[in-house]
This record gives C-alpha cells, structure tokens and sequence, in this order.
C-alpha cells in the first residue's frame, strides 16, 4: 500500500512539474510578440535627431498560464548612420556569433536599445549633461551607440528588433541574460 501511495504521488508531483518547469525554459522556435508602437512614438522616430528618444509603448506578453497580458514599458531609439554604427559595433552584425544577433539591426535608420543594463539587469537611462547612458546601479556607462565605456557591464547595450509597418513600427522585447559577454536568449517578454 505504501508503495502505491508513493508511487500516485510521485506521478502527480511529475504532471505538475513538467509544464512549470517547461514554462521557464524560452522556446527556441519562438518568433516573439510584436509590440506596436503608437502614432506619437512613431513620429517620435520620424523626426528624431542626434539625442535617444525614450520610447514608451505597451508590450504585449504572454506566458504559458497566464492569458495575454498588456504592460507598460520603454526603450531607447537612436538615429544612426548605418556605416559608421556598423564601424562602431560590428559584433552585432556577426550572424550566428555569441555577441551578434539573428536579426537586422538597423531599421529606418534607427537601432533600438533595451533599457535593461547588461551586467545584473538594472534600468539605465540617457544623461544628457555627460552625453551618455548611465546605469544608477554600479555605474556602467555606454556611449550614445550603445558601446560600454565604463563600469562592470561586460558588453555594450543591446539592441532590439524594429520592424517598419508602412508608417507605423513595431518593436520586440528580448530579454538576454546579464552578466556575460555573450547574447544569450533569456525570453522574449519582460
């Protein structure tokens, strides 16, 4: 008797634990959720100069409980010259390398940078007077290409998808881990 009971526990424990478990491991085929931006941040985009643009829009998220969800969030938007950006940072344009990434980088002109600092996930933001993005946390600091100047972060900012939509934009939100040099793929929502 005492092994049956065991032995029901032990495959109900398993059925619970397989879809959470499941739930915390990103899919490797998953294309992500595009996020619209709205009218103001596109024109935003379009009229942008040399200063980031923060961009706020509502990220649209799900996970494998929960129904889709709409949350506030922000991201930097910086108008490049697509030559020199690439001078400047040409790992991200390595396809298939640890520090590039599977996607165009540049879009309209334009690279989107998450807000979220490489080194243990603190939000930075654009300093104006120093003329450069400063995390409050350790005090990591990147340049206005998203290139680390100082601090503990160990690689440059890094960018997110932007795809244009015939006079509208998109943006999806990767979540990559911190505290490495690599682009590692943590989940594509917040």
């Amino acid at each position: 008797m005492a092994n049956a009971t065991l032995a029901i526990g032990g495959v109900i424990g398993l059925s619970l634990a397989i879809p959470i478990v499941g739930s915390l491991i990103p899919d490797a085929n998953s294309k992500g959720i595009w996020s619209p931006l709205d009218a103001k941040e596109y024109a935003q985009l379009d009229s942008a100069t040399s200063t980031p643009i923060k961009l706020d829009f509502t990220l649209k998220g799900k996970d494998n409980y929960l129904p889709e969800q709409d949350s506030p969030e922000y991201v930097w938007g910086i108008k490049v010259n697509p030559a020199t950006f690439e001078a400047k940072r040409p790992n991200l344009f390595k396809k298939g390398s640890p520090a590039g990434v599977p996607y165009d980088v540049i879009t309209m002109n334009f690279v989107i940078m998450s807000p979220i600092c490489p080194h243990l996930g603190c939000r930075f933001n654009w300093n104006s007077s120093a003329n450069k993005f400063l995390c409050p946390c350790h005090g990591s600091q990147f340049n206005f290409d998203g290139t680390h100047e100082a601090g503990p972060a160990p690689r440059g900012l890094d960018p997110l998808p932007l795809r244009d939509q015939n006079g509208k934009a998109d943006v999806m939100w990767i979540h990559y881990e911190s505290t490495t040099p690599d682009r590692i793929v943590i989940s594509y929502l917040a």
